[in-house]
């Protein structure tokens, strides 16, 4: 199978400037949430649609961002 409908954006979670990537494979979207900077995986989901595998990254990139304590 080949990956469809890839789409990437930036936003700010939890004060991170986090990428996501989503893409399609049959009936299933995939979505991963990468720190934009170092560029380091942080979280990855999957769902029914796009909407519901970027929110389920999300959510969890938040919950680990939340957690991360900045050098500086």
């Amino acid at each position: 199978m080949k990956a469809e409908d890839y789409s990437t954006r930036t936003l700010d979670v939890a004060g991170w400037p986090v990428r996501l990537t989503s893409y399609r494979v049959g009936g299933t979207y995939f979505c991963t949430a990468d720190n934009v900077e170092p560029g380091a995986w942080i979280a990855r989901a999957e769902g029914g649609s796009r909407e519901e595998a970027e929110n389920r990254a999300t959510e969890r990139a938040r919950e680990l961002l939340v957690k991360t304590r900045r050098q500086g």
